[in-house]
């Protein structure tokens, strides 16, 4: 199947209000290019490298979220494009994403990313820690960022049972900030990708992240 394909097939199976991220990570501009025409318009990329030379080269109208682990030193280099970071995974990112999107007069969203996996290589809070920081009044009082919602990723298995669990937790825990945080702009859960999407969105993602099924096999 082509991308156009595989784009149109996935958004006749998702669910109204349900969004497509398309995870571009190591696919060559040409093929985003393919995507865009097909009427996609968010873009999902794991490395501050990659998406600082990806963005100038396509149009302006895509939206970028940065998906990967965000190490400080990068930070910088994916401000002017990034328009969602989903992978705040400590408070003292979260402070340095809002004082450099400050610095360049930008306004960006952020997910909390929660660590609800088996995996230990897999980042993000607790779920005790995101609480005990929103308690804390971490995520009030900035100028630059509108945290936006939460992200996770799942266990990788076959074992779909764990895999719902693990959502079920990730809406919960949402559930739990949406009322601490008691913003209007607090609505959104990313997760869910190629293998477990459908899982994700019975258990309320808003934003599913899906790189193979649209873009085939990377190529590294």
């Amino acid at each position: 199947m082509s991308i156009v394909q595989n784009i149109e097939r996935l958004k006749a199976q998702l669910p109204q209000g349900v969004k497509l991220v398309a995870v571009s990570k190591f696919h060559p501009v040409e093929r985003l290019q393919e995507a865009y025409e097909a009427g996609q318009r968010i873009f999902g990329e794991n490395r501050a490298q990659e998406l600082a030379a990806k963005a100038p080269q396509l149009p302006t109208d895509i939206e970028w979220h940065f998906i990967g682990h965000l190490q400080k030193n990068k930070v910088r280099m994916i401000m002017p494009w990034a328009s969602t970071i989903q992978s705040i995974d400590s408070e003292e990112l979260l402070q340095l994403v809002n004082k450099e999107a400050a610095r360049i007069d930008r306004h960006i969203k952020v997910l909390l990313q929660l660590h609800v996996a088996k995996e230990q290589t897999k980042s993000g809070f607790t779920v005790e820690e995101v609480l005990q920081a929103a308690r804390n009044g971490a995520f009030h009082d900035l100028s630059n960022v509108t945290i936006a919602g939460v992200m996770a990723m799942a266990t990788f298995t076959t074992d779909m049972e764990q895999v719902a669990q693990e959502f079920e937790l990730v809406h919960d825990t949402f559930a739990k900030l949406q009322s601490m945080i008691n913003s209007p702009a607090f609505n959104e859960i990313s997760m869910g990708m190629s293998h477990d999407w459908p899982v994700a969105v019975e258990h309320g993602a808003t934003l599913v992240r899906i790189g193979t099924d649209i873009f085939g096999p990377r190529e590294y």
